[in-house]
């Protein structure tokens, strides 16, 4: 939390390791020498030192049962690292880990890599937003998270600040603060990975004055040797999933467009493997709208790029095409054994007429469209067909919609189905209540009926993104209410 004012070097553990235990290489600090252990005991007399019973025994013994306590604990806590399920999980499992081996009870971590490549985190420990936030006023030159992330060269192993109301060279804001927390000490240490790289630094914070045990503090260099390439992969993933988001964004549309006689709503939950779930509303001629969903197998950069292919191919489709759906989707398929090679996808393409109140559309493999109303929810009775890609060649016959005046039409891939973490029958059922049960106001609006399917839907609520950051699957949810 400060500046480096005390800068405690820890001593090597005096136990024996073995090489590479945990992902960690231990240091190989032999026990000590029989003699050693005797002096240190104390040990007279003519008995050999080592003979049974004798201290020198007694002190092997115990250093023996340290050993194995200390690499027990590191297995422990390498082993929960491992099984956190994001990068903000891992952050807070390093302080908390930290904080065990050094006895502390509050603590926080800045994650700002050094490449200035982001992401960028504060997460803490026992504290609150207000008290990270005083923690963020303390200036640059006494911070010891700044002054070991920005530290030129390789940064200090370590900062300690064993008593902060004492401590001769610190900044006043730094001491007022501590004061305001109640910190008594601090103890830094820099997040750097075998290569170097800097990725952060995390502070621990003692209620009173004191120095962590040296025994301490360098396991918490081990663990922290290992919990730095971790934090590292996830950074990695982290700025991965990033990219892929901002490619998605730019491949869907960015707004919805304003059609006379047309309300429209969308809702859009990305995975964090980046899928190939997508949507289009296309403005077409004499008030028409063309309406699009899709999911494309797979994920990665790979499946969002096929997305990205095929959505603009259907749109082409769409404006050559016309008021007919089915040969939109045949377009589309032969389109996909051209460029997609083995990959198969789902699609669903309506041509709606605001102005006589219909809808016209056919689906590949496609969940059934969903309309409610006030006297009325149900599913649209489409034909079974198989995805784009699966067959020699592709053909399934339109269905006519004919929504009544307040109806609204839900269209939505299967993700939204996948995603409830129920079988697919119960997940429909699921769906259809959901709508069904919907308030008054929510059936008069698409925005809201869309948000409160996915707060019924998905255990996670409306943005997809609370509990499951995980979930393979995407999301689209597509509703459409004629107003005319």
């Amino acid at each position: 939390m400060a500046r480096a004012g005390r800068d405690r070097t820890a001593a090597p553990l005096s136990t024996p390791s073995l090489p590479n235990v945990a992902g960690i290489d231990l240091p190989r600090a032999p026990l000590a020498p029989p003699a050693a252990a005797a002096a240190q005991a104390g040990a007279e007399g003519p008995r050999a030192v080592g003979a049974p019973g004798g201290a020198g025994e007694d002190a092997d013994r115990g250093a023996l049962t340290s050993w194995i306590a200390d690499l027990t604990t590191l297995h422990e806590l390498t082993s929960s690292l491992s099984h956190t399920a994001g990068l903000d999980d891992a952050l807070h499992e390093v302080l908390r880990a930290g904080a065990l081996l050094v006895g502390a009870r509050r603590g926080f971590v800045v994650l700002r890599p050094a490449d200035g490549l982001g992401p960028i985190a504060h997460v803490g420990l026992g504290l609150s937003r207000s008290e990270l936030g005083a923690i963020e006023t303390i200036p640059r030159h006494s911070a010891p998270c700044e002054l070991l992330i920005d530290a030129p060269g390789r940064p200090a192993a370590e900062i300690l600040h064993p008593d902060l109301a004492q401590e001769p060279d610190l900044d006043p804001r730094h001491r007022e603060v501590a004061a305001r927390l109640g910190c008594g000490a601090s103890y830094a240490v820099p997040l750097v990975t075998r290569s170097g790289a800097v990725l952060g630094a995390a502070v621990w914070l003692f209620d009173e004055p004191t120095v962590p045990p040296d025994g301490r503090r360098q396991l918490l260099a081990l663990y922290l040797c290992h919990a730095a390439e971790s934090l590292a992969r996830r950074v990695e993933l982290r700025r991965t999933q990033q990219a892929l988001l901002l490619l998605r964004e730019g491949l869907l549309p960015p707004r919805l467009p304003q059609v006379p006689g047309a309300r429209l709503a969308v809702r859009h939950c990305t995975g964090p493997r980046g899928g190939g779930d997508w949507y289009d509303v296309l403005p077409l001629s004499d008030g028409a709208l063309g309406l699009a969903l899709g999911s494309v197998t797979g994920s990665g950069a790979a499946a969002v790029a096929a997305m990205g292919r095929l959505r603009a191919g259907l749109r082409a489709y769409a404006v050559m095409e016309g008021e007919d759906p089915v040969a939109v989707l045949s377009d589309l398929e032969l389109l996909m054994r051209q460029t997609e090679g083995r990959r198969t996808a789902t699609a669903l393409y309506a041509h709606v007429e605001p102005g006589s109140r219909r809808l016209v559309l056919a689906g590949a493999g496609h969940c059934p469209p969903l309309i409610t109303g006030d006297r009325r929810t149900e599913f649209a009775e489409t034909t079974l067909s198989a995805p784009l890609g699966m067959l020699a060649c592709w053909e399934a016959p339109s269905i006519d919609i004919d929504p009544a005046p307040g109806e609204t039409v839900l269209l939505y891939t299967d993700g939204l189905l996948h995603r409830s973490g129920e079988p697919m029958e119960r997940a429909l059922s699921r769906l259809h209540q959901a709508a069904s049960c919907a308030p008054p106001p929510a059936r008069q609006d698409p925005q809201l009926l869309a948000d409160h399917v996915l707060r019924v839907m998905l255990p996670d609520g409306p943005d997809g993104r609370a509990q499951d950051q995980d979930h393979p699957e995407d999301v689209v949810l597509l509703a459409v209410q004629l107003t005319r």
